[in-house]
Order: structure tokens, then C-alpha cells, then sequence
């Protein structure tokens, strides 16, 4: 964007010079096409910035001095904050939109599979599975709705900042979504404990390697590392290990067609989450000014959540030989996990 005249001295109307002031299109920024989009219309400049439009600096600051919005949240460095614009282009009103729709589609699925006796007929051992692995899986990912809901607080512009709290609020649809289709199809299966679930988390074995990445996460005081380590690390390679190589490839063969549409929605979400993380990252891992100091800084918070995530996806192996049908081995699944982040550190070229 064009920089605000460094001779203006008020902040008076009509004194400053930027895109579009000799217009009546009323727009204050540069769009990323050659027209501006309406997500750009509605989210780009929408908080204040000194360096862009407040010549009196911040109205409102806290307690020790600082501003609104701060670069210091986060180690990494950028020559424009604002030039990200999330690729899913998703604000409020399409976000709530499209968690409607998801949510009409889970509450289907589950309400149509109930009323013909589907979880009647899975397999047992199944069943054990879901009331003690998808049971604490669903903590996984509400920690990792929080710690993105903590994250999006500290975010420069709000560009980043919708583009992570939407992140949150799809994680956290999907704790919820877990937690009431496991409800749900228990009434229709004697014996079924909720409570299973709780307690795998905190006392399996198995899992303690997933709470051990997901806490340490959540623990991070730099926003972008918590984004940075969900969506380009943790995803790919606990995330989509565990979601489409153990329950999408497992459940029908072990006579469960409702559990692959309800974590379906997930997958998509991760999708839309990835490009927005790969666009962010590249940028900044490319700034002209300070690519090689976010570059370096990448590696660090990459070697730190790998190592946490190969230990993390290594724990949940045992799980793939449960079932007593098994579509496709745990190394299979992991080798393809361990293809997809080779992809995205390509993208970002941090592979090397």
C-alpha cells in the first residue's frame, strides 16, 4: 500500500494522500487482484495503525504504554503486516455460513444413521475404540481451539487475526461435534461410557506423547509459533495421521459409516486452515527485508514441534492394530504423513 504523505502534519480530513483518495470509492488499501474483493472490503484495515492512518498515534493504549495492536507478540519480523489476505477469503458472515452448513450435515448424518440402528451394528471392539481413541481425541483438538483462540488476541492486522480465530472456531466445532455424536450413538449401544475418553487423555500411554505436543502448543507465548506449529506440523503429521489414516480408512470396514462423514468436515477445514498458514509463512519467510531472520526462526519452532509430533504420532501406532479389520498399516499412513509436510516445507522452502 502507498504510504501516507510524511508531510502531513494533521489529522484532518482529506490531508493525507492514499489509494484511492481521489475517489469516491471510499477504500483506504491496495486489493491483492486487480479489484478488490468483498472480504478485503470488510476485514483489510479494519483496526487502526499508526504507521498507516493514526498521524496521533494510538488513542487508547494499556497500562505500559503499549498500543492496541503490537509487532512484539510474535519473534518474526515483517516489512508490511498487512500485505497477508487470507486465500479462504473467510469473514464473519461466510464463516457462520459455513459452520451452519457443516453442522446441518454432521446432525444429518448422525440423526439418519440412529434412526436405521447403524451403531447397533458396528463391531465391538470398535466401539472401544471410539469410546476411548475418538473420545480423547476430541481433547486434542479443543486444545488446539484454545490455543488458537488464545493466539488470535496478539495478531498485527486483522487479516491474521481472522484467519486464525475462524482456525479456532473449526477446532473447537469439532471437539464439539466428537463430543456430542459419542453421546449420541451411546444411547443406542449398552454399556457405553463417556468417561472413557477423559481417561485415555490423561492416563494412556498412547496418548501422552499427543498431549505432550498439543500442551506445549498451547504453553507458546508467540502467536504465529502456535499457528505456525498447528497448521504446518502438528496437522500433517499427528492430525491427518490420526483422523483420515486411522478412522476414515477403519470405520467402514468395521461397520461404521457414520463416523467418516462426521470427521470428514475436519479435513476441509484443515485444507482451508494450510493455505492460509502457507500463505502467511511465505511471506514473511520471503520478505525482501527480514526473509533470512524468519527463515532461521522457522527452522527453530520446526525442529522444537517435530520432534514433539513424531513422538506423538510414534505413541498412537498400537491403536492401528486394534480393529479387528485393518484396512492399511500404520507405516503406510505415516510414510504418506511424512510425504505431505516434505510438500509444505517445500512450499515454504524450509526443506533444505
Amino acid at each position: 500500500m502507498p504510504a501516507i504523505s510524511s508531510s502531513v502534519g494533521s489529522g484532518a480530513a482529506g490531508a493525507a494522500v492514499f489509494a484511492d483518495s481521489d475517489s469516491r470509492k471510499y477504500r483506504y488499501y491496495d486489493p491483492r487482484g486487480q479489484r478488490a474483493t468483498h472480504y478485503e472490503d470488510v476485514t483489510v484495515d479494519v483496526q487502526p495503525d499508526p504507521e498507516r492512518y493514526l498521524i496521533q498515534n494510538w488513542i487508547i493504549n494499556f497500562s505500559n504504554g503499549k498500543g492496541a495492536y503490537v509487532k512484539d507478540n510474535t519473534a518474526a519480523l515483517s516489512s508490511n503486516w498487512h500485505a497477508f489476505r487470507a486465500p479462504d477469503q473467510e469473514w464473519e458472515r461466510t464463516h457462520y455460513q459455513r459452520q451452519s452448513k457443516i453442522e446441518t450435515m454432521v446432525q444429518s448424518v448422525i440423526a439418519n444413521g440412529r434412526k436405521s440402528g447403524a451403531p447397533k451394528t458396528y463391531d465391538k471392539v470398535w466401539v472401544k475404540i471410539l469410546q476411548s481413541h475418538l473420545g480423547a481425541w476430541k481433547h486434542a483438538e479443543f486444545g488446539l481451539g484454545t490455543s488458537l483462540m488464545q493466539a488470535q488476541r496478539y495478531g498485527y492486522t486483522q487479516m491474521i487475526n481472522n484467519a486464525t480465530l475462524t482456525n479456532s472456531s473449526y477446532k473447537l466445532r469439532l471437539a464439539q461435534d466428537i463430543t456430542l455424536y459419542l453421546a449420541e450413538i451411546g444411547m443406542d449401544i449398552p454399556g457405553w461410557d463417556d468417561a472413557l475418553g477423559k481417561k485415555a487423555w490423561l492416563e494412556d500411554g498412547i496418548w501422552q506423547g499427543t498431549r505432550e505436543a498439543v500442551e506445549t502448543i498451547m504453553g507458546s507465548a508467540d502467536y504465529l509459533e502456535q499457528y505456525f506449529a498447528i497448521n504446518i506440523v502438528f496437522e500433517p503429521l499427528v492430525g491427518e495421521l490420526f483422523r483420515s489414516g486411522f478412522l476414515m480408512q477403519s470405520a467402514a470396514a468395521n461397520h461404521d459409516f457414520i463416523t467418516p462423514p462426521v470427521i470428514s468436515a475436519a479435513e476441509a477445514d484443515y485444507d482451508r486452515n494450510l493455505a492460509n498458514t502457507i500463505d502467511l509463512i511465505y511471506l514473511l519467510a520471503h520478505d525482501e527485508v527480514h526473509g533470512a531472520h524468519n527463515r532461521q526462526l522457522f527452522l527453530s519452532w520446526l525442529s522444537k514441534h517435530r520432534a514433539l509430533a513424531d513422538k506423538a504420532a510414534l505413541g498412537l501406532q498400537p491403536i492401528w492394530s486394534m480393529p479387528h479389520s485393518k484396512p492399511i498399516s500404520f507405516d503406510d499412513i505415516r510414510a504418506q504423513s511424512q510425504e505431505r509436510i516434505g510438500q509444505i516445507l517445500g512450499e515454504l522452502g524450509l526443506n533444505s
